[in-house]
């Protein structure tokens, strides 16, 4: 523990956005890093707790009080080899991870939690300006084959942790750009994807082989790439959304919220408008745009609607609105269930809760309106939460654009599912365990969201990692991969 006293010291301080009429006019990212000698004063506000909660807040298990030491004693390479013995791509969690770690920091108790998320992201940030971050070229081969099909953050993870055992490794993409949701779901205000281009890089120069516009289950079978390596990995994600249940309509300008993010995330990237997709052209320029749903998809839909030109952005929420705090002595040290307000939402956007869409509104074939109600949520005899509209709830808003983001109800159950015959769990995901993360099928694991669901870019990671042991075990009888 650097500084004993440091908590007491030090208040905590965070990195600081553009302003919001200059961040409304680029696509780039906005947040503005601290100065590093502002980094080793925060985390020398770390406690070095006896029972380090954000450990197991964290789902990679970061060594967080290690790498805050060394970054207080000015040992950022030190600091960065610590943070990547358990993190493949710090900086991506370090941009676009919710934080549990810092909701699960003793710190947290009084609200002034150590700045864990800045400091990890400014630590590998600097790694990559150093030049520290560099291929680890494996020192043996073993012969093995292994392809990984999906090349989100748990594929990436899983193909780089094998390639490191020295084994071949073909990731498979059915995109024409490799990184999944990362590349196509995360608006590059919060991402900006050379971070996602440079890591490829470097885990080809460690032997990766990435095949994109290759979909497997599609324009290649799963039995003939299960034949042709000594191993399939199934991380392919849980990219079915849900839907709005409306009576049938044939309006158009109500979309899924990702065909409306993949649309921006490729014209940022050069790709030429793309007609032929479904919808079409999809833009909220001058509309009035209602995106119903609350998480973090339907707020990445309200900043790029904003930086579109939007008319009006409103949020719909089914649930109700939650507490402005939380209760820290039924809550801490688990992620509570509290009132937050994103970068995009205090760009701009009238948020409303408890609200149910009973249906859509249109004129020539364009939606104009929804028709929503408002809701009452009780306690049911068995202790679920019931809704029930109130009486006289009922109201307009007016829309020229619905964006569905309601969340992923788990992988998609064509394609390679099916041609693979694996067993599903009752809620639709590939069924593993995460000790072996072995599916029904000999020689196929699964991890990621195509194992556990709809989850976070840190959980996605953790499990790349931990399947990439399982496999190298499987295959050499014992793996030195850590879990």
């Amino acid at each position: 523990m650097g500084k004993p006293t440091g908590f007491l010291e030090i208040e905590r301080r965070d990195r600081s956005y553009d302003p919001r009429e200059v961040r409304l006019k680029t696509w780039r990212e906005f947040v503005r890093p601290l100065p590093a000698s502002e980094v080793v004063q925060q985390a020398a506000r770390c406690m070095n707790c006896g029972i380090p909660f954000c450990h197991n807040g964290c789902p990679v298990n970061n060594l967080i009080p290690d790498w805050n030491d060394l970054v207080y004693r000015d040992q950022w390479r030190a600091a960065l080899e610590t943070l990547h013995s358990t993190n493949n791509f710090p900086e991506f969690t370090g941009r676009i991870c919710p934080a549990p770690c810092e909701a699960a920091c003793t710190l947290n108790i009084d609200d002034n939690a150590v700045s864990i998320k800045t400091i990890e992201c400014q630590i590998v940030d600097r790694g990559w300006e150093e030049g520290w971050v560099t291929p680890e070229i494996p020192t043996r081969q073993t012969g093995k084959r292994i392809a990984v099909i999906g090349s989100g953050p748990a594929g990436m993870a899983c193909a780089q942790q094998l390639a490191r055992a020295g084994h071949a490794v073909t990731v498979f993409e059915k995109n024409d750009r490799a990184g999944g949701l990362l590349r196509y779901g995360i608006p590059d205000f919060k991402m900006e994807k050379f971070l996602i281009d440079r890591r490829i890089a470097q885990m080809q120069a460690e032997g990766v082989v990435f095949r994109t516009g290759v979909h497997v289950g599609a324009d290649v079978a799963i039995d003939d790439i299960a034949r042709d390596f000594d191993a399939v990995v199934l991380s392919g994600g849980a990219e079915s959304a849900r839907g709005l249940d409306l009576p049938a309509h044939n309006f158009s300008g109500v979309y899924l919220a990702m065909d409306f993010l993949t649309q921006q995330n490729r014209r940022n990237a050069g790709d030429a408008e793309n007609v032929a997709a479904p919808g079409g052209a999809i833009s909220a320029r001058g509309k009035h745009v209602v995106v119903i749903g609350g998480g973090d998809t339907g707020s990445d839909c309200i900043g790029t609607s904003n930086r579109q030109g939007a008319a009006s952005v409103t949020q719909l929420e089914i649930m109700p609105q939650p507490p402005a705090r939380e209760d820290k002595a039924l809550t801490w040290p688990d992620w509570p269930l509290k009132m937050r307000t994103s970068s995009s939402q205090e760009e701009g956007c009238e948020r409303d809760f408890a609200v149910t869409t009973r249906r859509a509104i249109g004129v020539d074939g364009q939606i104009t309106a929804l028709e929503c109600a408002r809701l009452e949520w009780t306690s049911g005899p068995d202790g679920r939460m019931r809704m029930t509209e109130i009486e006289g709830g009922g109201f307009r808003i007016k829309a020229d654009l619905v964006l569905l983001a309601m969340g992923f109800v788990g992988p998609h159950a064509d394609g390679v599912l099916a041609q693979s015959a694996v067993t599903l769990d009752p809620r639709g995901n590939v069924a593993a365990n995460t000790e072996d993360y072995l599916t029904s099928r000999p020689g196929m694991f699964a991890c990621g969201d195509m194992r556990r669901g709809q989850s976070l870019v840190v959980w996605a990671i953790r499990e790349g990692r931990q399947c990439a042991r399982a496999v190298d075990e499987r295959l050499m009888g014992s793996s030195n991969l850590p879990r």
